[in-house]
C-alpha cells in the first residue's frame, strides 16, 4: 500500500486544522451557543439585489455568454475599474492594473505569501493574528516574527529582516482592536526604515461603528509617496463581509508590478475567478453597496452592545475585554492562572458554549513572542441578545467555577 506520509512535502509538516473551521461543524448542533465563529449573517445578505442582478444577465444573451466563460486572470474589467475607482474616492488613488480580482481575500494572502516568501524567510505578523492568515503563511516556511504591541518597540534595530509586516488596522480579527493613526504612521515609518513591505487586511474596514474613520495603511503610504507605484503596502479587501461569502469575490490593491506577479500566480492557481460572481457583485455594489453597509452596521452595532453588557452584567471583576468600535470580535482576558484552553473545552462539554481560545491566535515558533493562553475570542455576528446573554451567563459561571478550583 502506498505510504502517503512519506510523499507529502515537508511544507505540510506545519499545516494544521483550523480551530475555526472545525467548530464551523458544529453549527447543526441548535442546542449549542455559538460565541466563537464570525460569520457574517445570511439574514442581511441583500437577496433581491442579488436576484434582480442574477435576473438582468440571463435575459441578456451576450451579458450571459461572459459570465458563463472564463474571466481574465486578472479580473473581470468593470469590476476591477469600479474597485479602482472607489478605492480612490476614498482616499486611495490607484487604476485598474493596481487590481487583482481573488477568490476572497483568504486566496489574496495566500499569493501574497507564495510571491515574497521564500522557505526560511521571516513574515512578521501581529500578536494575535488572523489564524487564516497564519494557516495561509505557514505553508510557505517561514519563520514568525511578532510585530510588538507597543508601538514604542516598532524599532528597526530589532525588527530588520522580515519580507512583510501582516496587519489588520480596524477592528482586528481576533481582538476587535484598532491602529491609531500615529501607531500605522509608525509602521509606515519601520517599513521604509527596513525595506520590508506591509500586507493590510481590509475585511473589516467598512464594518465601523463608533468613532470616525482612519486613512488605511493603503491611502496613508499613497499620501507619503505620491504615487501607488511607490509604496510597500499590499492590501487585501473582500465583498464577504458587506454583500456575501460565498460569491468568494475579493481583491488585492497594490503596485502594478506586485500586481502583475500575483497575476501569474493566480493563472497558475486557478486561471480566473468566477465570471458570473463578479459580475452579479458588480451589479449589485453599484446601487446597494452603501445600504448593505449601513444594515450591517446596524445590525452588528447592536449585536456588539448587547455582548458588551452581558459581559458587564456577568463576568467577575477579574476579566477584562475589548470595546470593539467596529468589526465582529471581542477578546477576553481570564485571570493570569487561567487556561482558556481548557476552558473552552469546558465551556462546551459541560455548559453547550463554543468559543474559541486565544492561543489558536499566535504564529508557531516565533521567537520574540510569548502565548497569552488565558485569552479567548467571542463574535457577536450570529447571535441575538438573549441567546448572548445567557451564553455570557453560561461562562461568567464557569470562570468562578474555576477560579476556586
Amino acid at each position: 500500500m502506498t505510504d502517503w506520509n512519506s510523499l507529502y512535502a515537508s511544507r505540510m509538516d506545519g499545516v494544521v486544522a483550523s480551530d475555526i473551521r472545525e467548530r464551523m461543524k458544529l453549527l447543526a448542533a441548535r442546542e449549542i451557543i455559538h460565541l466563537g465563529g464570525g460569520l457574517p449573517d445570511p439574514e442581511i445578505f441583500p437577496y433581491d439585489a442579488l436576484s434582480a442582478a442574477s435576473q438582468a444577465i440571463w435575459a441578456d444573451r451576450a451579458l450571459a455568454r461572459t459570465a458563463l466563460q472564463y474571466a481574465p486572470s486578472e479580473g473581470h474589467g468593470p469590476l476591477r475599474t469600479w474597485i479602482a475607482e472607489y478605492l480612490t474616492r476614498t482616499g486611495s488613488p490607484c487604476g485598474v492594473d493596481n487590481i487583482l480580482i481573488t477568490n476572497g481575500s483568504q486566496q489574496g494572502l495566500d499569493f501574497i505569501a507564495k510571491l515574497l516568501l521564500s522557505p526560511g524567510d521571516t513574515a512578521m505578523v501581529e500578536i494575535p493574528s488572523f489564524i487564516g492568515a497564519l494557516r495561509a503563511f505557514d505553508a510557505y516556511q517561514p519563520r514568525y516574527l511578532g510585530l510588538p504591541e507597543d508601538a514604542d518597540d516598532w524599532r528597526a534595530e530589532t525588527l530588520s529582516g522580515a519580507k512583510f509586516c501582516y496587519v489588520g488596522p480596524d477592528f482586528r480579527n481576533p481582538t476587535g482592536t484598532t491602529m491609531t493613526l500615529d501607531e500605522r504612521n509608525a509602521l509606515l515609518d519601520l517599513a521604509d526604515t527596513t525595506g520590508m513591505a506591509l500586507v493590510e487586511d481590509g475585511c473589516y474596514e467598512q464594518l465601523r461603528y463608533d468613532g470616525a474613520p482612519i486613512p488605511s495603511l493603503l491611502s496613508l503610504a499613497i499620501a507619503r509617496h505620491g504615487d501607488i507605484e511607490k509604496i510597500p503596502v499590499l492590501q487585501t479587501g473582500t465583498f464577504s463581509k458587506t454583500i456575501a461569502p460565498s460569491l468568494r469575490v475579493g481583491w488585492i490593491a497594490g503596485p502594478a508590478d506586485a500586481i502583475r506577479k500575483l497575476v501569474l500566480i493566480k493563472q497558475a492557481s486557478d486561471l480566473a475567478t468566477s465570471a458570473l460572481n463578479q459580475m452579479l457583485l458588480l451589479e449589485v455594489v453599484k446601487t446597494h453597496l452603501d445600504a448593505s453597509i449601513a444594515e450591517a452596521c446596524t445590525v452588528y452595532r447592536a449585536r456588539r452592545d448587547s455582548m458588551l453588557k452581558a459581559l458587564a452584567d456577568n463576568m467577575p471583576e477579574a476579566v477584562r475585554w475589548t470595546m470593539p468600535e467596529g468589526g465582529l470580535y471581542v477578546w477576553v482576558e481570564l485571570p493570569d492562572h487561567m487556561d482558556a484552553t481548557v476552558f473552552a473545552q469546558r465551556a462546551l462539554a459541560e455548559h453547550s458554549v463554543s468559543i474559541i481560545s486565544g492561543a489558536a491566535f499566535y504564529p508557531a515558533g516565533a521567537s520574540n513572542v510569548a502565548v497569552r493562553r488565558n485569552t479567548f475570542r467571542l463574535s457577536f455576528s450570529m447571535i441575538g441578545a438573549d441567546p448572548a446573554r445567557t451564553g455570557v451567563e453560561r461562562l461568567g459561571v464557569l470562570v468562578r467555577e474555576m477560579a476556586v478550583v
